[in-house]
């Protein structure tokens, strides 16, 4: 991210989605008079800056309308004063895939930002229809990392990776002996007392706790260039997804307000998600508040693992090199390369 007088007049920054041919690209309402270029790519090392897309003398905003349908966009800013910021959308569209995103675009507390296109969270990949195949396929993704249990991956198996182009690693991670694929029979039956965010918080905990191995062989197979872009899942993306994000995140830098919102992003995404399962289990009986905790993302919950993740290893990245074995070297590469 260029540290240009211009561009740092303009953020924040944000791609908002109009249409499948249509986005918004906005910034800092007070910005009225600047000059500026946009230009666009599928990938963000494939944007060429010989013709604009755009060019922009006022206002706090630009729409780009005909876009090239099933792509990614990213888009390069560029400012009269040479200086050049990258950003992307937060939620591509990937159909069959809604709590899929990026983690680009966030800011760090040096001053830098994560670059977009690098690092994909989602939730499962079975469910992908024949177009959503197409869409994932074009962020390029070349490392799928799984956090379901077999019996997780065996009901509903990833439709991507779909060739041997792209790898693919299980790190199942669990929560006590209970069994995910349980769930819905358990509820069907009226067995939901079990069902609470103290249990959820213990979840998470346990994951920290649990599967150091599992989070240290992330953090190793990110470093590795011929990995990324990488993305990593569950079945919903956001408890054990969550998880991974936030040491993630905070590993490279970004703020922990930063890092909660993100987290919270899942309760929208998943939204359409939410119902149709709540709908699914009206006819056996089911208050939809008797199971909202299992199917939810509350902030408190993932601030309940950080406090945690603070006050026994002093920071996330305490965690990563105590426990989990990573080196503070490690780490330094990966700011490196994530890093603009």
């Amino acid at each position: 991210m260029s540290s240009s007088p211009c561009i740092a007049r303009l953020l924040p920054v944000s791609v908002v989605r109009l249409a499948e041919d249509a986005v918004e690209i906005r910034w800092n309402e007070s910005v009225q008079d600047f000059a500026l270029s946009v230009y666009r790519g599928d990938l963000p090392e494939s944007i060429q800056t010989t013709t604009p897309l755009a060019h922009v003398t006022q206002g706090r905003s630009v729409t780009l309308s005909g876009l090239a349908v099933d792509r990614p966009h990213f888009f390069k800013l560029v400012a009269s004063d040479g200086g050049a910021l990258m950003v992307g959308e937060r939620r591509p569209i990937v159909e069959g895939a809604p709590n899929l995103r990026d983690l680009g675009g966030y800011a760090t507390v040096d001053g830098r930002q994560v670059k977009w296109g690098r690092i994909f969270r989602s939730s499962n990949l079975g469910r992908l229809t024949d177009r959503g195949l197409r869409q994932i396929e074009r962020l390029g993704i070349r490392l799928v990392c799984d956090f379901r249990t077999e019996a997780e991956a065996q009901r509903l198996p990833n439709r991507f990776p779909n060739s041997e182009a792209v790898g693919y690693v299980r790190l199942p991670i669990q929560h006590g002996e209970f069994e995910p694929t349980s769930v819905f029979d358990r509820i069907k039956k009226g067995d939901c007392d079990w069902i609470s965010e103290n249990f959820m918080i213990e979840g998470y905990i346990e994951s920290v706790e649990r599967y150091p191995s599992a989070w240290a062989r992330v953090f190793k197979l990110l470093a590795e260039p011929r990995n990324r872009p990488l993305l990593f899942h569950c079945t919903g993306g956001k408890d054990r997804t969550g998880a991974a994000a936030a040491l993630i995140l905070l590993a490279l830098g970004v703020p922990t307000e930063t890092v909660v919102r993100d987290y919270g992003l899942s309760d929208g995404y998943n939204a359409d998600v939410r119902k149709a399962i709540y709908g699914h289990l009206r006819p056996f009986g089911v208050d939809s508040t008797q199971v909202e905790p299992y199917f939810t993302a509350p902030e408190s919950r993932i601030r309940a693992l950080l406090e945690h993740v603070d006050t026994r290893y002093g920071s996330a990245v305490g965690y990563l090199v105590k426990k989990a074995g990573i080196s503070e070297k490690t780490i330094a590469l990966l700011k490196d390369a994530l890093l603009e």
